[in-house]
């Protein structure tokens, strides 16, 4: 295009439809390329890092064109795939690009500018609100503050309107900074200064430092020795850290060497990434029917995409991962291993890395942005001194969006695991069905691996649209635990419970306690309690943002919202009546724990919920404790459930299985199959049979049948006419559509005139508007549509109606501020 006025179409990291056109300046036309970040201004003040998409020579007619400001890389940060990825997911889940593009790349990678205020020479101050008053005193104590830090400091959700009249008043004015989040973390080096250039020189500088400054001389000495080896080298580096630690000398002596322009120092830039690994081993040899089954998947893969591993757990399906892995890492190409939950990578990272030691990277939320952005730039081929090369990336849900370049295979362990789909806020994707398409782009292969299948994927896999590969034998033919069912209701009844424990659970206890083995106990609930009531009058305290009831915390003494985390302090009395009897009803994990303490005062406890796995760290922290027998009794939500390997654990008990089974939700006895067979799993997995303990009022549901006799198939053919009956998964596709406004009548006019639009083009495929379990959640009222379709090649023009119906009624004037949200594949 030379000569010719070149355009960019660019992706915003900003939930807007389509691409935005911006000129490109002449002295960038030959540095600009698809794929690369750029430097843009939208609106008055605001300036964002954006994708270009697309270089042409048209300019839009619509709008004023702007410039590009600068180019962010001299290559290209994503790749096409990546943007091709992109555009499908916010097609098929029924968001922007710009949304994609935001949950895609690490926040490092894309700074945008805050708005910040200064205060102008004009010092008249009369006249002014009270408002903008306190909006100044705001800037005068700190200079340069943003918006948002006004708006915090004043708890208001807007302060733009005090903003504009200051400027107009012209007491201050606005600017942009552009927040840049990612540093590069920079290392100390040791080097000789440039007076130091001849083995002459040096050998002077030793003599003198013999005789008068032993210690520095010693120090110098190591120096050369690490730096050289047989002979002086003058320009080589010597980490900081490493030449004080070897040498065993002081900051103080190295100083003074310094000083007398001996060393210098000099930073380089360097990698977060660990790369230092030793001894590795081979992949375990596979026993018979692993053999057989890892046969089978690559001879099913010679047909199909996409391989449904079926194996009862602890039949060694990660063994089997590891040398598929191995086989791909032989033919140079990548692997994307998948989990559900951030603990889990805490095991399974240490028998990779066993095995391919630096070829194996980790990417999840735990880690820092800095550390993400590394992973990232290393996968793009943005290499820093001492990063290893990674060919097999070990992460959650959001690792689909690294820059892979040659993806052979990817592996979705525990593919059933809800936490696979993203809730809030968009994109609200699968990443298990995300990687199908993923791979296709990378012409790779899917193996999906569980216990307790979706119902999606077992479907799939019996009709033949996947391969399927099934291991029903344990690793050593360890048999699968005996499972013991208590009737609750009759144990009440007999004045046999003690509190939630049933008189067989206590027993077991002790006997596992006496025989120096582990117990896990599994409590889908977090917090002390679900609520508190008054014994008095009844009340019962509600957030006061959201439809629900508070959940007790008895460590920080607090009521806590679990949906927009309002949280008070646990009333001394009943604020209705005064009554100090308030009581706390139902039980969550943080309860289990107490109670437990007091049962078993000499047994070490440990919990593992979201309130005691906030940081990093404390997953691994609790996985090693158990590992290690450091805790004798391990006390959790869902999250204990997931693949976890524990070798001494003998005994499962689930406190309460009826909370699961009565949830109304079509999936509640799906999810509950899959949760109390993977959390009874966790039991008897070396050398011994291990024990589960169900409690529940309703021994004859057919769920709790089914797990008796670990019969998966049985309970899917069971559940499969329902499913067909109702319309529902597998065989139709759902989209939910969630109408929010804080005003209720708002909400249910627009609610209802959105379910009539959509009943005139898809008919009785639509059902809605209903109030859902919490009708209002942080002060937004909301109703929920649902659109029941059939799986055919109708699917895309249906969404597209809903899509058009969705957009109509949000550009309508009378619903000012009105969400309207699409989930495409609910799990809820």
């Amino acid at each position: 295009m030379p000569g010719k006025q070149k355009y960019a179409d660019v992706i915003l990291p900003l939930a807007i439809s389509g691409y935005y056109t911006y000129k490109i300046p002449p002295h960038l036309h030959d540095a600009v390329q698809v794929g690369q970040r750029v430097s843009v201004a939208l609106g008055k003040r605001r300036y964002y890092t954006a994708i270009i998409r697309k270089l042409h020579n048209n300019p839009p007619a619509e709008y004023e064109i702007r410039e590009i400001i600068s180019v962010n890389d001299p290559f290209a940060l994503v790749t096409e795939n990546q943007m091709l990825f992109w555009e499908w997911l916010a097609d098929y889940y029924m968001c922007t690009t710009g949304e994609v593009y935001r949950a895609a790349i690490p926040t490092g990678l894309k700074p945008e500018s805050e708005t910040r205020v200064a205060l102008t020479e004009n010092v008249e101050v009369e006249g002014l609100s009270e408002a903008e008053i306190k909006f100044l005193d705001q800037v005068k104590d700190a200079p340069g503050i943003t918006i948002k830090a006004i708006a915090a400091a004043l708890d208001k959700k807007d302060v733009m309107p005090q903003a504009n009249k200051l400027i107009e008043k012209k007491l201050i004015t606005l600017f942009e900074d552009i927040r840049i989040s990612y540093k590069e973390k920079l290392k100390d080096y040791i080097v000789l200064t440039e007076e130091l250039n001849s083995e002459e020189k040096i050998l002077t500088v030793l003599d003198k430092l013999e005789k008068r400054a032993p210690k520095q001389y010693k120090l110098l000495n190591e120096f050369l020795h690490l730096a050289g080896q047989e002979s002086i080298s003058f320009s080589a580096e010597v980490s900081k850290e490493k030449l004080l630690s070897v040498s065993g000398t002081s900051h103080a002596i190295l100083n003074a060497l310094i000083k007398k322009n001996i060393f210098q120092i000099k930073q380089k830039e360097v990698s977060r990434l660990r790369s230092d690994f030793s001894d590795l081993s081979k992949p375990k040899e596979l026993n018979e029917r692993q053999r057989s089954a890892f046969q089978k998947i690559n001879d099913e893969f010679s047909k199909k995409d996409v391989v449904l591993l079926h194996g009862v757990t602890s039949s060694g399906k990660t063994e089997i991962y590891i040398h598929l892995i191995a086989e791909q890492i032989k033919k140079g190409r990548q692997v994307l291993y998948l989990l559900p939950e951030i603990a889990l990578t805490a095991q399974i990272i240490n028998r990779l890395q066993k095995v391919f030691g630096e070829k194996v990277g980790i990417y999840h939320s735990k880690f820092s942005d800095a550390e993400r952005v590394e992973v990232y730039q290393n996968l793009a081929g943005i290499k820093k001194q001492g990063s290893p090369s990674y060919q097999v990336i070990l992460g959650v849900r959001s690792s689909v969006f690294l820059p892979f370049k040659d993806l052979g295979l990817i592996i979705v362990d525990e593919e059933h695991e809800n936490t696979y789909k993203q809730f809030d806020p968009a994109p609200r994707y699968n990443a298990r069905d995300a990687s199908v398409v993923l791979a296709k782009m990378h012409n790779a292969k899917v193996l999906m691996g569980t216990a307790t299948p979706s119902f999606e994927t077992y479907m799939n896999a019996k009709t033949g649209k996947y391969g399927l590969v099934e291991l029903f034998d344990r690793y050593l033919d360890i048999q699968l635990p005996a499972v013991e069912v208590i009737d609750v209701r009759q144990e009440r009844r007999k004045k046999r419970m003690r509190t939630f424990f049933s008189p067989q659970l206590i027993e077991s206890i002790e006997e596992t306690l006496n025989n120096n083995e582990q117990i896990i106990l599994f409590q889908n609930r977090r917090g002390y309690a679900p609520y508190i009531e008054c014994d008095a009058c009844g009340w019962i305290p509600f957030c006061k943002h959201c439809d629900v009831s508070l959940t007790y915390h008895k460590k920080s003494n607090r009521l806590t919202c679990h949906y927009c985390g309002y949280s008070i302090q646990n009333p001394a009395s009943c604020p209705s009546c005064k009554s100090s009897n308030i009581q706390t009803r139902g039980f969550g994990t943080e309860k289990i724990e107490d109670e437990i303490k007091l049962m078993f005062p000499e047994a070490k406890v440990a919990r593992m919920d979201l309130d005691t796995t906030r940081s990093r760290r404390s997953y691994q922290k609790i996985i090693e404790d158990f590992e290690n027998q450091k805790v004798n009794i391990l006390i959790g939500t869902q999250m204990v459930s997931k693949g976890l390997d524990f070798d001494h654990v003998r005994v499962v008990g689930i406190l309460n299985a009826d909370n699961m089974l009565n949830f109304p939700d079509f999936r509640s006895y799906e999810r509950s199959f899959q949760l109390i067979a993977q959390v009874s799993g966790r039991a008897g997995r070396k050398n011994e049979r291990g024990k589960v303990i169900i409690q529940t009022g309703d021994q004859e549901n057919v769920v709790i049948k089914h797990v008796i006799d670990n019969d998966y198939s049985g309970f899917f053919n069971h559940q499969l006419g329902d499913r067909k009956t109702y319309k529902y998964p597998p065989f139709y596709r759902l989209v939910k559509l969630t109408i929010r406004h804080k005003n209720l009548g708002t909400m249910s006019k627009a609610a209802n005139q959105l379910a009539a639009e959509l009943k005139r083009s898809l008919g009785n495929r639509v059902i809605g508007p209903e109030f859902p379990l919490i009708n209002r959640v942080f002060n937004y009222h909301q109703k929920c549509i649902l659109v029941k379709t059939e799986r055919d090649m109708h699917f895309s023009e249906r969404r597209k109606a809903v899509k058009t119906a969705m957009d109509n009624i949000l550009k309508s004037d009378d619903y000012k501020s009105l969400q309207v949200i699409p989930d495409v594949d609910p799990y809820n």
